[in-house]
């Protein structure tokens, strides 16, 4: 396990974040939600404390304890004031290398999960993104939400957990630690017996390549357009590419793309869609940091009666960020944004913890920050125009509506 100690002035407030490797994407495929049962039942007991033992701990220091899962890792959070530390701190530990799993709470968390899901399935967006996701990435590692499918959760019982809870002690793990702690919490961590027998990070190149290959083989475009329908006045519109890793060298090109369309009031979606024709409620772009194959996605939402034409400015808009250069004006600007959204989602000791973890975790350098802002003076629009020639050409399109609008936004993408 690599630690990473960030020391900044933070008013007495730590914030660790250990990430660790393979999350929902690393889901059997009739088992999509295991990780994510497996991950909040791991809150519910660990060492020699049950449920109510943790809560009492963790609340009465006033702190935060929780795991998430993502599509890349899990993460377990912990944030508390610098003198509980070395009170919390082994949690995490017995978290990993002694998980209780007790068999109610795990049934609890069985149905915790499953409302959550019905909950989600109550958003047009989440049920044209389901539909994007699934149409793009099919039974792939991508292809589903770290929640599961509610099929899969009920099959899942408490004996499927197991082996996936034994293999964490032996994944790559990255733990950070941001703000104010203890000034040997790297030796007292390391010298823990709730830590004992934590592998040390190994990176295998082969196990790494073989997850690429994975989710570049289950990758295969059937069709470029899906659709949901229900009894609704609005229309989601979701227009999109799978693309590349996280670190690919051009994975800036579409950052700076993603800012040039949909970061702020001077964003070319918001301009044309808000501004210009004022025919969409929320209109954006999605592109989130993946390790593999990330999704590049507009998105818009709009009345029924102007769906065909929110469509129609929508591929024109795709169409303009391949077919055009972007200004040197535009570009400046969408360079300032750059670093301006990077410096927001680092304000807090969280985020910077979260975000460093992230990707020291999907292995790339403490140093990459740094190193695309120090890049980003020399790249030009011909290089991002080459970028969305070379990787966004032929979108796939998502449709949440009603049957009517559907009909004719069907016929308006296939003319």
């Amino acid at each position: 396990m690599n630690i990473i100690l960030d020391k900044i002035y933070s008013k007495n407030i730590m914030s660790a974040k250990l990430w660790i490797e393979d999350g929902s994407r690393n889901d059997p495929k009739d088992k999509k939600g295991i990780h994510q049962l497996l991950s909040s039942t791991m809150l519910r007991g660990c060492g020699p404390y049950n449920n109510k033992e943790i809560a009492e701990i963790v609340e009465s220091c006033g702190a935060n304890l929780n795991f998430d899962t993502y599509e890349d890792g899990l993460l377990i959070s912990l944030k508390c004031v610098e003198n509980d530390a070395y009170k919390l701190i082994p949690l995490i530990g017995w978290m990993i290398t002694k998980p209780i799993l007790q068999r109610d709470q795990f049934e609890l968390e069985k149905d915790l999960t499953i409302k959550a899901i019905k909950r989600q399935k109550e958003s047009t967006y989440q049920l044209a993104f389901d539909g994007w996701r699934k149409m793009v990435y099919g039974d792939g590692p991508y292809g589903h939400d770290p929640l599961g499918s509610i099929d899969d959760i009920n099959k899942i019982n408490k004996e499927h957990i197991l082996p996936i809870a034994s293999s964490l002690i032996h994944r790559k793990k990255t733990l950070v630690i941001s703000g104010k702690f203890p000034i040997n919490i790297d030796e007292y961590i390391e010298n823990r017996i709730e830590f004992k027998g934590i592998s040390k990070n190994i990176i295998n190149k082969n196990k790494t390549f073989k997850n690429i290959r994975k989710i570049e083989t289950l990758y295969k475009q059937r069709t470029n357009i899906c659709t949901h329908s229900l009894n609704t006045k609005q229309v989601i519109l979701l227009l999109g590419k799978a693309t590349i890793r996280y670190d690919d060298k051009s994975d800036i090109l579409l950052r700076l793309l993603s800012c040039y369309l949909g970061y702020g009031m001077s964003s070319l979606l918001f301009k044309v869609l808000r501004e210009k024709y004022g025919v969409v409620y929320e209109a954006g772009v999605y592109h989130p940091i993946r390790e593999n194959q990330t999704p590049f996605i507009m998105h818009a939402s709009t009345s029924e009666e102007k769906g065909n034409m929110t469509l129609q400015l929508l591929k024109e808009c795709w169409e303009e960020i391949i077919n055009n250069e972007i200004s040197p004006e535009e570009l400046d600007l969408v360079k300032i944004k750059y670093r301006g959204q990077t410096a927001h989602s680092l304000q807090s000791i969280s985020q910077r913890a979260e975000h460093k973890a992230h990707l020291l975790g999907i292995g790339l350098s403490k140093d990459h920050d740094k190193e695309i802002l120090q890049r980003l003076e020399s790249i030009t629009s011909k290089e991002i125009k080459d970028a969305a020639n070379r990787y966004l050409k032929n979108p796939l399109l998502s449709v949440c509506s009603n049957k009517e609008v559907i009909q004719e936004i069907v016929k308006g993408w296939k003319a």
